[in-house]
């Protein structure tokens, strides 16, 4: 378990950040709810490591919860900020480097025709749910159990255990009639699907769905259950919104819906497309996104939308993942560490499964050898969270960084090198060593 003495300068800095910070995090996924003990508070990233305010060394799968698919501080990306910085950081104007990440994203996305940028994956999904309602002229939405697709109200619900449930606020805050037309689905289940438009098809405005969960853990969308979105929302003009925050040039380049050859309307995008720093996007057909305001009548603005810095993070990134065959690298890579964790469970009799899909994955640690596989949150729910924690800092203790939950997905870079995902197989074994 957490061994505090190991990060003396950690636990002061976050006893600080609690008097000034509700709970001492700026975002509740880094405060450690899930394994207990002090968040670790790191002070630089190079490659694939992480480095903490003791100076003790990660190799990270975090990666800053997927952005750094090249890593911490890669070149390309470090001198084009250098340059943008220099420039400006803000004008509140249109700007060159604006078009050209968005030329970069409709290139390679195969649905997305015209793109908007904003600052964040929230934004760009209250911003899609928006667009969806005000072109179809309807108010409901379907979302799936297990799904995150940010902070926006009328997104932030739970689920019933019914096929379709009418959703209730799982944040106070939250006023019920905002969530009143959000309807909630197990993912991964087309019957549910084909039941709830058979009943509703008329009045949904729009079905948004992760084709890669990873807020569950990475939980990979079936071709049964993805082709049922797009026939019924076809089938009942619904728009069909992807969001690729996570999975967007992260499981290929252009997404998801390029690995697994599935259009939606909609796209939304994040992470990867800013370089580490704040981005999102929404795009998709031309005829949707000319409804957005200064073209059409659906409101959506920002001050620092495609500001200089983001922009040249994200069009650095992209250039580096599209010149180069570094997907099939990944591949191999993320191949490596998921045979390499999953062999070194099934030695020790450590019921396990890993989901993975391109570089992101999941170690679950199933209930008992003979749990359900993982591909609905009603399965990953009941994983042993107890053992998952102390898996967490078994590895943190020995200089291995991943997601302190085991609801999260973790990623590889182009940074981590063979050695490392052994050196990380190793320690996980002497983990499962040690409960077994």
């Amino acid at each position: 378990m957490t061994n505090t003495s190991y990060r003396p300068n950690s636990k002061i800095l976050m006893e600080q950040a609690e008097s000034l910070i509700p709970g001492g995090v700026n975002s509740p996924a880094r405060a450690f709810g899930a394994v207990g003990g002090t968040p670790i508070v790191m002070l630089r990233g190079e490659g694939a490591y992480l480095f903490d305010a003791d100076g003790n060394r990660y190799i990270d799968y975090v990666l800053s919860w997927g952005p750094m698919i090249l890593g911490h501080s890669h070149p390309a990306v470090v001198e084009a900020l250098q340059k943008a910085v220099r420039i400006g950081t803000s004008f509140g104007a249109p700007t060159q480097n604006e078009n050209r990440l968005a030329e970069l994203v409709v290139e390679a996305v195969p649905s997305v025709e015209m793109v908007r940028l904003v600052n964040s994956g929230t934004e760009a999904t209250m911003s899609a749910i928006r667009l969806a309602r005000g072109y179809t002229g309807r108010n409901r939405i379907i979302k799936f159990a297990g799904n995150y697709h940010g902070h926006a109200d009328s997104l932030l619900v739970a689920a019933g255990s019914a096929a379709a449930t009418f959703s209730v606020p799982n944040s106070p805050g939250v006023p019920p009639g905002t969530v009143a037309d959000t309807l909630i689905l197990p993912y991964n289940n087309p019957q549910a699907v084909a039941e709830t438009f058979d009943r509703f098809g008329d009045e949904i405005a729009a079905v948004i769905v992760e084709p890669v969960a990873g807020n569950m853990g990475c939980v990979v969308g079936s071709p049964d259950f993805l082709g049922t979105l797009r026939r019924e929302t076809e089938k009942h003009g619904t728009v069909l919104i992807f969001d690729e925050v996570m999975s967007g040039f992260r499981v290929a380049y252009g997404g998801a819906q390029r690995r697994f050859g599935i259009a939606p309307d909609l796209t939304t995008l994040g992470k990867v497309i800013g370089g580490g720093l704040p981005v999102g996007a929404y795009g998709g057909k031309r005829e949707i996104m000319r409804h957005v305001l200064p073209v059409g009548k659906v409101f959506q603005a920002g001050t620092l939308s495609g500001n200089p810095l983001a922009t040249a993070a994200g069009i650095a990134t992209l250039e580096v993942l599209q010149n180069t065959n570094l997907y099939a690298k990944l591949e191999q890579k993320s191949q490596r560490l998921a045979d390499g964790l999953l062999n070194a469970a099934n030695k020790h009799n450590v019921p396990a499964v890993v989901n993975r899909c391109g570089s992101m994955m999941t170690l679950f640690f199933k209930s008992s050898q003979d749990a359900p596989a993982m591909m609905d949150w009603d399965a990953a729910s009941k994983c042993d969270t107890a053992l998952f924690a102390k898996y967490f800092w078994s590895l943190a203790n020995n200089g291995v960084y991943m997601p302190c939950s085991q609801f999260e997905a973790f990623f590889l870079s182009t940074a981590h090198t063979d050695a490392m995902i052994d050196e990380t197989i190793e320690v996980a074994e002497q983990n499962f060593f040690c409960v077994h």
